[in-house]
């Protein structure tokens, strides 16, 4: 039985275009990590297999609507001998509403080295999230430092994550369904440090970008360590990073968010 991710990302394939059904998200607007992970398979499936995800680019044009089909036109920019380039737009109803630019890498054998952070939270000191208030949240288990579950229980990093379900040995797959937490928290670590709440639609995901470092098995324990870096023109700025629970950096992350308060 496919899991949750390869149902969320199964597109109709027409040449060069991708249309999908299946949608979801906060209230009446999509889940950014939703489309960038659909974006990712689309612009996947138009690459020899063997070459990895190595990084996404994107942008938040227009927020999306549930219960719209969402078509995904994907441009072959550049397929080269080690790095694959592809230009992503997703439609709906014939408006733009998210373009993203994905690279593919084949696979080398080089110096494997990172910086050697501590992680912000012990796995055994996070608290257990039991619920979240969206439903497709219910796909990870997530535990949260003390007192970090922010506002309307939505979790702000860090905090570890690991899908309750078995992904397929695939590395697309895997990397969809880290693409699809990615953007989970990240509007909150953005929060400017005077706090206060958003006024009505005054924060949102704005643009967003991930690097995919090295594979790795989403049904193990992450922690996803994010903190904001700026606030200037109604516009934050948060980075992060993902790390297995033996401390391997996985993926690193940036996104600035829309916040009026």
């Amino acid at each position: 039985m496919p899991s949750w991710i390869a149902d969320l990302v199964r597109l109709d394939r027409h040449g060069q275009t991708f249309h999908t059904s299946a949608t979801s998200g906060v209230g009446p607007r999509l889940y950014g990590g939703l489309i960038a992970a659909q974006a990712l398979a689309a612009a996947a499936a138009t690459v020899d297999s063997g070459r990895l995800p190595q990084s996404l680019h994107a942008y938040f044009i227009k927020g999306g609507r549930i219960g719209v089909d969402i078509e995904f036109t994907v441009e072959i920019t550049r397929d080269g001998r080690s790095f694959n380039t592809r230009r992503v737009t997703a439609v709906q109803d014939g408006t733009a509403i998210f373009e993203m630019m994905a690279s593919f890498h084949l696979p080398e054998t080089t110096t494997d080295w990172q910086r050697p952070d501590p992680l912000a939270v012990e796995l055994s000191d996070a608290t257990i999230v039991t619920t979240l208030p969206v439903r497709w949240a219910d796909h990870f288990d997530i535990r949260v430092a003390p007192g970090h579950h922010g506002h309307d229980d939505w979790p702000v990093q860090p905090f570890w994550f690991r899908t309750r379900e078995p992904i397929e040995d695939d590395s697309i797959l895997r990397a969809c369904a880290l693409t699809f937490i990615s953007d989970l928290g990240l509007v909150s670590s953005a929060r400017p440090p005077d706090g206060g709440r958003p006024s009505p639609g005054g924060a949102a995901s704005l643009d967003h970008a991930l690097w995919l470092h090295r594979p790795t098995d989403p049904s193990h324990w992450h922690l996803y360590d994010a903190s904001a870096v700026s606030h200037s023109d109604a516009r934050g700025l948060a980075r992060g990073s993902i790390h297995r629970g033996d401390g391997t950096l996985i993926a690193s992350v940036a996104q600035e968010s829309l916040w009026r308060t």
